[in-house]
């Protein structure tokens, strides 16, 4: 590891001052212990001593390390250790993304999904095409589609002689992110990113389908299988077996490579609990209209013709039935909550569309860039190349990352945004997110509001945090090629000591050993399910 240098105190830019209130926290376990160094007090190593000692931890031999912390009202950068350098951010660059969506697409913006047809009535028959068209949202339940189909049968309509059309045009057909990893293809949290797509749960985990496994009645049956939404879009290879009670739970359920066949195998005993598996689908804009189908018929609307996928619909088109999402105000809480990679990379096409007319990757980070540099962020100091971090070709120092942090706070929309940010040791899920089992019993807890990032070797921590002495701080760490299984202690010990100090006394909180029964820390907590977190 190299040896820290000494900086001095520097002004980051910002917009204007602005003070928040102190968070209070509450006592529970503690999960970080309280020192200081052998012959100092609390006062005698001042921040810039406690983080540096903080970052001395052997996991981080031979990794990377960019922190910076600074006075949120003054702009004023307290502490500095190579804040310039551009290092892996995973789930951090979601803060570029969520900002720029707030700022450019409003806090009240809504998506849209519309039953449509330009064929004309006899009666209870519909001569021509009804055309399902998205714009993107990645809320989208099978209840909504059954509301469009319930709302089409309620016009009177019970039969189409033409085609159900899929219009997914509202974004390209570049279903992937640039240099995503082809083994998380069948993850729920790298699903491919289509205009029109269906979320099994209120995660809104879009794109995939929840595969459960349960045990067959006794050795040697077939598991009994159940998908959420029912759906014959994808195809069961059920090659799994229940064993004995007692036996090894090995079951597996993963989709295979360009299709649409999931494979179960493996065994599961006699009495085991259920496997749950959120596995994505190919082509998501055909998942869609076949959920919408069958909703259809269950409302007694008979389609003649076959599917179609990504034909525009015809201008002058009649609407049937409109669903509207919830506005991007709420819908900021389960993408930054959870880290949802789908939302990101779903607002991203979004702003491209909204700005260009081209609902595109590259024209929507082109809408990022442009954002950035309102906010005093220098582009030319980082590299985004989607919208949520899963790329690791995402490079942003943590400098850049705390100018935006400070910047934002000016903005109108800032309440909003900020109150989608993760707290720590909050236990409720919608609210503390990936940061609920962090933190507590400590200063931080319900105090710092940040956004986690993980990605194997690559791990961030950026957000605000309000001292001993009332005064918020922004903060951003991001650490990078490390080989330990986990550094979040690490990032939690400079938040603790942050929350533990004030302007004359630092309070040093060491890093605790991260437990070895932790879940692999090399990806969001919230993105395995059930969440770890």
């Amino acid at each position: 590891m190299t040896r820290p240098v000494s900086t001095p105190r520097t002004r980051l830019p910002r917009s204007r001052a602005r003070t928040w209130p102190v968070f209070l926290s509450i006592g529970l376990a503690c999960t970080l212990t309280w020192s200081s160094p052998a012959g100092a007090g609390p006062s005698d190593i001042g921040i810039k001593g406690a983080i540096d000692t903080i970052l001395t931890d052997p996991r981080l031999d031979g990794g990377a390390a960019s922190v910076v912390v600074a006075d949120a009202a003054t702009g004023e950068t307290l502490y500095r250790r190579d804040g310039a350098d551009r290092l892996m951010p995973a789930s951090n660059t979601k803060l570029p993304t969520s900002t720029a969506a707030m700022a450019l697409l409003g806090p009240d913006y809504r998506y849209r999904t519309d039953a449509l047809s330009t064929g004309s009535r006899h009666g209870s028959v519909l001569r021509g095409d009804l055309y399902l068209r998205g714009t993107g949202d990645p809320t989208t339940l099978a209840k909504d589609y059954d509301r469009l189909a319930a709302d089409v049968a309620r016009s009177g309509i019970k039969r189409v002689t033409g085609r159900l059309v899929a219009d997914d045009t509202r974004f390209d057909a570049q279903r992937l992110g640039r240099s995503w990893a082809a083994d998380d293809e069948s993850a729920y949290y790298s699903a491919q990113i289509s205009a029109l797509t269906v979320a099994p749960d209120t995660d809104y985990d879009s794109g995939t389908v929840v595969v459960e496994a349960a045990p067959g009645a006794a050795p040697g049956a077939r598991p009994k299988l159940t998908l959420t939404p029912p759906t014959d879009y994808v195809d069961l290879d059920i090659r799994a077996t229940t064993v004995p009670a007692g036996g090894t739970d090995t079951l597996a359920i993963e989709r295979r490579h360009g299709s649409n066949s999931i494979s179960v195998t493996g065994n599961i005993p006699v009495g085991a609990g259920a496997t749950k598996e959120w596995v994505s689908v190919w082509e998501p804009t055909g998942y869609a209209a076949e959920v919408f189908a069958d909703a259809l018929a269950a409302h007694g609307v008979r389609i003649t013709g076959p599917t179609r996928l990504g034909r525009p619909t015809p201008q002058g088109a009649r609407s049937l039935a409109t669903h509207s999402s919830m506005p991007l105000k709420e819908l900021m809480h389960p993408f930054m909550k959870l880290s949802n990679n789908m939302h990101a990379e779903a607002l991203t096409k979004t702003l491209g569309y909204e700005t260009t007319g081209d609902g595109t990757w590259t024209a929507g980070l082109a809408a990022i860039t442009t954002h950035l540099k309102k906010e005093g962020v220098d582009p030319a100091t980082l590299r985004q190349v989607d919208g949520s971090g899963l790329s690791r070709m995402n490079n942003i120092p943590a400098g850049q990352l705390a100018q935006l942090l400070l910047s934002v706070r000016d903005a109108p929309w800032y309440a909003d945004w900020r109150a989608s940010l993760p707290v720590a040791c909050d236990p409720d899920r919608r609210v503390g997110g990936t940061l609920r089992s962090r933190m507590c019993g400590t200063p931080a807890a319900l105090n710092a509001r940040a956004k986690t990032g993980s990605l194997t070797g690559a791990s961030g921590l950026s957000g605000y945090v309000t001292d001993a002495g009332g005064r918020e701080l922004v903060f951003s760490i991001v650490l990078n090629n490390y080989l330990a299984a986990s550094v979040k202690s690490i990032e939690d010990a400079i938040v603790v000591t942050l929350a533990s100090s004030d302007k004359d006394t630092t309070r040093l909180v060491r890093p605790r050993p991260d437990r070895a029964a932790t879940p692999a820390a090399d990806l969001e907590c919230s993105w395995r399910k059930p969440a770890s977190c």
